[in-house]
């Protein structure tokens, strides 16, 4: 659905979505990548990248709780959109962390291989985070194209009716 919405608007409805794929592109693929040299030598350092995706994460949906009080309608429901993939997105990493978590528990306290652990941890944990990155890079750009097409997804309409309507 098109909306007749200001050219500022339009503008404050693209931060969340620019702010959702930065944290996608910057820092689960490029910083990974950047951060993936050093890790041979200091293995902790990748740690650094769900600590920061979950830091943009979390002030995602705290910024998408205030904008319901603070925002105009449509500023709001992009907010909205972007705190539902945000959840979606923490629950991949969390799965990812679970993953990591039980292979070091198996590699510790059960005796398994190094090799199973890596097959564990890239299976359970990275691939599906990878494969969710990829989805997400793909629907966030939609997502900013249809904001700065003043459109919004039906289900958001529905869900957040315009208070002017």
């Amino acid at each position: 659905m098109r909306f007749d919405v200001t050219h500022d608007e339009i503008k404050r409805a693209n931060v969340p979505h620019e702010l959702f794929l930065t944290n996608l592109i910057g820092n689960h693929i490029l910083l990974t990548v950047g951060l993936g040299g050093l890790a041979g030598s200091y293995p902790w350092i990748m740690a650094l990248i769900p600590a920061i995706s979950f830091g943009i994460l979390g002030f995602t949906l705290w910024r998408a709780r205030r904008a319901l009080q603070h925002d105009s309608w449509y500023v709001m429901c992009h907010w909205q959109i972007c705190a539902r993939r945000s959840r979606l997105f923490m629950l991949m990493l969390g799965l990812l962390l679970l993953a990591v978590a039980l292979g070091w528990a198996g590699y510790t306290y059960g005796g398994m291989m190094k090799e199973a652990v890596w097959a564990l941890v890239a299976g359970i944990g990275i691939l599906p985070v990878m494969a969710t990155i990829l989805v997400l890079v793909m629907i966030e750009s939609d997502a900013l194209y249809h904001a700065n097409q003043a459109k919004l997804p039906h289900w958001v309409v529905e869900r957040f009716p315009n208070p002017k309507a």
